[in-house]
């Protein structure tokens, strides 16, 4: 049976997304914990499906736009898709880093990061500018390796927590790339780095029989013509007022988690 509410949660999300390339995790996950009551590592491992499954339509209508930056979504992927395996191989040989209490904490501190990235990413872009410009050289020499280890965090918060592919991803691209990723790219670049490392990530809690499958399938039917609408309509919102209107969004979110 559907269930409509998870369906309206996940066409509110899978808008989100494809509008601002935030969500996947730093939404739906503290939404699942907090008006559904689902178990942390339940809504964690159904919504890494979730949002691979969502931003795959995403992509196609951001790649077809030409916006998707294939040399900074490779970078990424050279740190996060390792980092992600190695940590979805401890959870399925039994480490104990998955508890709930650790969990739920980790998932509030890591939205509020994000959220207040979010608010202050004007002045992130204007003080990355500014030493771009001053030390054109030895800024774009440390990009590609700060590149990849910031895919390597993303890496491992996305397999703990299934947040940090669009929101962490997208605060450090700011600063790495302030001349280079316009907001559509920024978008189009993160949705399609989420893919495959959401889908690795996923594995390990799909075989260990964790992911709801008939949630995810309400949640689905929502956010995948949710989130074409989006990714249709992000060129013509200003994206400073989704990001302010995100950016409060997930501060409340992540208060609620931790308190």
């Amino acid at each position: 049976m559907i269930d409509w509410a998870y369906t309206l949660a996940g066409a509110f999300t899978g808008f989100v997304i494809g509008l601002t390339g935030v969500g996947g995790g730093a939404l739906m996950t503290p939404i699942l914990l907090l008006f559904f009551g689902i178990a942390p590592t339940t809504a964690v491992a159904t919504d890494l499906w979730f949002a691979a499954i969502t931003k795959i339509a995403g992509a196609r209508i951001h790649h077809t736009n030409g916006n998707v930056d294939w040399q900074v979504v490779k970078r990424l992927w050279a740190g996060s898709l390792p980092m992600a395996s190695l940590t979805v191989l401890l959870i399925s040989m039994g480490a104990h880093i998955v508890k709930i209490e650790w969990l739920t904490k980790g998932i509030g501190i890591i939205v509020l990061i994000t959220a207040t990235g979010l608010l202050v990413a004007p002045k992130l872009i204007a003080f990355s500018k500014r030493k771009q410009i001053g030390q054109p050289e030895r800024f774009e020499t440390m990009q590609a390796v700060l590149t990849v280890l910031a895919g390597a965090i993303i890496g491992v918060c996305v397999a703990l927590t299934s947040v940090g592919a669009g929101v962490l991803g997208s605060v450090m691209l700011l600063y790495l790339y302030p001349l280079r990723i316009t907001p559509h790219r920024l978008v189009a670049t993160e949705i399609v780095h989420a893919i495959p490392l959401a889908i690795i990530a996923g594995l390990g809690y799909l075989f260990a029989g964790m992911v709801d499958g008939a949630m995810l399938v309400s949640l689905l039917i929502g956010s995948i013509p949710a989130v074409i609408a989006g990714s249709k309509l992000a060129s013509k919102i200003a994206g400073q007022w989704i990001r302010f209107a995100l950016a409060v969004v997930l501060a409340a979110a992540g208060l609620k988690v931790l308190l």
